[in-house]
């Protein structure tokens, strides 16, 4: 399962880290803050997202998936509740998958989405942190396809090299496809069963909406939905709590 802290940064308005599949990434929002003029949107807010890799400068690859993050969180974002201001998002690279000396000089030219949802994840649980509204929460995993047409959840920097496709996929809180991102070569066919596969990942396997999350871990299927609520939960406990002891003094 991930591994998740909220608000580890404390000069940010929200931050948050997660760590899973060997990926570490640490976020913080700022916002909504002023936007320079030429930013500026006359009826809701600009989103601005920076992803910074764990060494050296960033480049193309990064700027694409700065443009892919950017556009998913338009979708979650409530932007008509803050016109003509500035959400920026910063996302830093602590740590990728360990590459082996066979595997690792081909990594990087073998996929760039890989990381994907490790930012996707950190972006959407720092916006919380930093109690921005949303409309909806978005989780995200990855999925590797082999030679014979094996799905692979989490597939390692090995599996990745060998596969013959990969998938970045991203599910709504409503239940929407939010984002679906492939590399390789693939059919259709193979392309609605890594869908469905994501879907059970992301929301569980009644994606409907109709068990709990106390349900589900008493099935033991723990979904990233389920995660995240739970997250959510434990947060508006502490601060609930903190409320309380406040008003106490």
């Amino acid at each position: 399962m991930p591994s998740t802290t909220l608000s580890p940064l404390h000069k940010t308005d929200g931050s948050a880290s997660y760590a899973h599949n060997g990926f570490s990434v640490i976020g913080g929002v700022n916002g909504p803050i002023e936007v320079q003029r030429r930013d500026e949107l006359p009826e809701e807010a600009a989103i601005d997202v920076v992803v910074r890799p764990a060494a050296g400068v960033g480049g193309i690859r990064e700027r694409h998936l700065e443009s892919i993050i950017e556009s998913t969180l338009r979708h979650i974002i409530v932007v008509e509740a803050h016109p003509r201001t500035l959400i920026q998002v910063t996302l830093q690279v602590v740590s990728t998958q360990e590459e082996d000396s066979t595997f690792g000089a081909l990594h990087q030219a073998a996929s760039n989405i890989q990381i994907l949802p490790a930012l996707l994840q950190t972006a959407v649980l720092a916006l919380l942190s930093s109690s921005i509204p949303l409309s909806m929460i978005v989780t995200s995993t990855l999925i590797g396809v082999d030679a014979f047409g094996k799905l692979i959840i989490d597939p390692s920097v090995k599996e990745v090299h060998l596969a013959s496709s990969i998938h970045v996929v991203a599910y709504s809180s409503q239940g929407d496809l939010i984002v679906i991102e492939s590399e390789g070569s693939f059919s259709t066919e193979i392309l609605e069963q890594v869908v469905e596969s994501a879907s059970q990942v992301c929301r569980g396997p009644n994606s409907d909406g109709s068990k709990t999350v106390d349900a589900h871990m008493e099935e033991g299927v723990i979904s990233l939905e389920d995660s995240m609520r739970i997250l959510l939960q434990t947060k508006t406990a502490k601060e609930q709590k903190w409320k309380e002891n406040l008003g106490k003094i």
